[in-house]
């Protein structure tokens, strides 16, 4: 016997109203229809589900064992149902985020979550990699928005929305022959210094800002380049929503310049193509992140 879609929200209804008559009136049916339908059921099961009473009917041993499965299935076939609805109201199946690893996470998780438990059934991709690749998977159409650093120049291909800002500090190991020595007092000191970079492999740095060392070492993984820092292979301009920790367990430390404040700030932003237009789910998590 399979049990249909709708014999189980028959079976469901009469569980927890108690009554064939309840149930018809839950479901805007007749009850001598919920009855039949009942009957019809457990004629195929092979046992009765409820026992009859004059007004009122209490399930059996069977049909108690059969709720948590039905009950299970039903809210399944419910999430389904409201799913293939929003759908064909505009909600887009899937979303596809790239966002750069040198930004604090917990604002763009949160907007996330709040997206999941108003559409549990949407299929949401997160992918990490650097500034340029991250606008690159934009513009070539492999993600639906990116959460980004504000570019230099405004690129009439994209919309944007700003998000927040990005506090990007000098850090360094604290047993750094440079910090030993006394090499580091100005910042055009760390000119000097090699410098730990996250970048792409492939595309050319579009940004400059955060490039100061006259010689370098890249990465694509932010976690590889913080653990590159705290090796005391160089130095790194990196997010201070990301290093606090290590900063504050004394693992790295954030650098004193006497001619300027150890500090740049940077506007994130999220990005669209404008020659694509936003749908359902991407519009609601942008005003989510706009309005935290």
């Amino acid at each position: 016997m399979n049990f249909s879609s709708d014999n189980i929200q028959l079976f469901l209804a009469v569980l927890d109203r108690g009554s064939f008559s309840a149930a018809a009136r839950a479901l805007k049916r007749v009850p001598s229809a919920v009855s039949m339908a009942i009957g019809n059921l457990e004629a195929e099961l092979g046992y009765s589900l409820f026992v009859r009473g004059p007004r009122e009917v209490r399930p059996t041993a069977q049909a108690l064992a059969l709720e948590p499965h039905a009950r299970l299935i039903g809210e399944q076939l419910g999430l389904l149902q409201v799913h293939a609805l929003e759908l064909s109201q505009g909600l887009e199946s899937s979303l596809t985020l790239a966002v750069v690893p040198d930004i604090d996470h917990g604002p763009l998780l949160a907007a996330i979550a709040n997206l999941g438990e108003r559409y549990p059934l949407l299929d949401i991709t997160l992918l990490s990699a650097p500034q340029e690749e991250a606008l690159h998977l934009l513009d070539s159409g492999r993600a639906d928005l990116c959460v980004a650093f504000a570019s230099l120049q405004m690129d009439a291909r994209r919309g944007f929305h700003h998000i927040g800002m990005e506090a990007l500090v000098a850090i360094l190991a604290p047993t750094h022959p440079a910090l030993r020595e006394g090499r580091i007092h100005y910042l055009e000191d760390l000119t000097q210094v090699r410098q730990i970079l996250v970048r792409s492999r492939d595309l050319p740095l579009a940004d400059p800002r955060p490039l100061i060392g006259a010689t370098h070492w890249a990465t694509d993984s932010f976690d590889l380049a913080l653990q590159m820092v705290e090796a005391g292979l160089g130095w790194g301009d990196l997010p201070l929503s990301r290093v606090a920790p290590l900063l504050q367990n004394g693992r790295l430390l954030r650098l004193a310049f006497r001619n300027t404040r150890n500090e740049l700030q940077l506007p994130v932003h999220v990005l669209w193509r404008k020659q694509q237009p936003l749908q359902q789910a991407a519009k609601l998590l942008i005003e989510q992140l706009a309005n935290p």
